[in-house]
């Protein structure tokens, strides 16, 4: 399920995204296709003679190949070896280093040895998709103009490795689907990234209650055992963030009406939680809002018209909770083309509904979301 919901970025989208970066590395290699100093005589250096030392001490340590990505990684060459793309220094048409790794869907099997922060001039790793296991080694933190890293898909173990947030040029984070553990630091909402994808893990402690100003435009933390409260200072993301996805992360409480100030949402999507009390209306102000889940919870009383008016929504799951009526349009929103799952609520006069005996002691004692506050369910 969780697998569905960000596609993996390609490297040709990523070297068109990291055109604006150029001024610290110019990556002029197309997948697939790398830089291999075609029209220029081989010269090596001390940057590519460190590289050299650096992927044989990798290549050592890789344990299964069975696609032979590695099988060329031979002699000193180092911008010939599949999977490595090489560029030259800006200001420098004679001094290449390597620039990116894009070893994505190998089935690669190893660690990755200390020497890998040699690669001081790195703007791109991509692992997705192999079995790389083990802790990421402290020397990442020489990659100081690192721009992504995707480790997703692997067998990664060990605390959050807080070596990836003392990287200065670090914007997109993808640690999804490996054995990260421990509590996720507050200090990730500090940091300048656009994307922090870190679900399907075992993180768990809950959202730092004191959220800092990000620029993250996606937040996915799906499928972890956060547990507590959304924070109201969520709302210090308000000015970038676009996707919030906290799926499966045993959040409870009531939805902080501070959500609904997070204006350029387009995704929300909170279902699989332990959430309480009503929907605030503050989220009838999220005209940006496409998709609205908020399925498998345990949330309350009416559902806004507000929200089912928003100009933009197309998908509005609220099934398997403990609505009791849909106020105006909402009763009808399948008309107005949005896809509509209101399925085992509480709701008169809906199929589907769940019995009256599950419903009346939820609806019969309202929560009081005012007096209410975390960790007094």
């Amino acid at each position: 399920m969780a697998n569905s919901f960000i596609p993996s970025i390609t490297t040709p989208a990523l070297i068109l995204l990291l055109l604006h970066f150029s001024s610290l590395i110019n990556l002029s290699a197309k997948h697939g296709h790398p830089h291999h100093s075609h029209g220029h005589s081989f010269v090596t250096n001390h940057k590519l003679q460190q590289a050299y030392i650096s992927l044989q001490a990798w290549k050592r340590v890789i344990y299964s190949d069975p696609n032979n990505f590695t099988s060329n990684w031979i002699g000193p060459n180092v911008c010939n070896y599949h999977g490595i793309y090489c560029s030259f220094l800006p200001n420098s048409t004679s001094i290449q280093v390597v620039a990116g790794i894009d070893l994505n869907h190998g089935d690669i099997a190893g660690f990755l040895p200390n020497e890998l922060g040699l690669l001081s001039d790195l703007a791109l790793i991509h692992l997705n998709s192999n079995r790389f296991c083990g802790i990421l080694p402290l020397s990442l933190s020489n990659l100081t103009l690192l721009y992504e890293l995707d480790l997703s898909n692997n067998r990664f173990v060990g605390v959050f490795p807080s070596v990836v947030l003392s990287l200065p040029s670090l914007r997109f984070l993808d640690l999804r689907f490996n054995e990260f553990e421990g509590p996720l630091p507050s200090q990730i909402f500090g940091r300048n990234f656009d994307a922090i994808f870190v679900n399907n893990n075992r993180l768990t402690s809950v959202i730092p209650s004191n959220v800092s100003v990000s620029t993250a435009s996606v937040v996915v933390f799906a499928n972890n055992n956060l547990g507590g409260c959304i924070p109201p200072s969520i709302a210090s993301l308000a000015n970038t963030l676009e996707e919030l996805v906290l799926i499966n992360t045993n959040i409870s409480g009531c939805l902080t009406p501070e959500v609904g100030f997070l204006y350029k949402l387009r995704v929300l999507d909170l279902s699989y939680n332990k959430l309480i009390g009503p929907i605030p209306y503050t989220l009838s102000g999220l005209e940006h809002l496409e998709q609205l889940n908020l399925a498998h919870n345990m949330m309350s009383e009416n559902v806004p018209e507000g929200i089912c008016v928003l100009p933009s929504l197309a998908n509005f799951t609220l099934s398997y909770n403990f609505f009791s009526e849909e106020e105006g349009v909402c009763r009808n929103l399948t008309s107005k083309g949005v896809v509509l799952d209101d399925r085992r609520n509480c709701l008169k006069d809906k199929p589907l509904q769940r019995s009256k005996k599950d419903c009346d002691p939820v609806v019969e004692h309202p929560v009081d979301c005012f007096e209410l506050h975390c960790g007094d369910f």
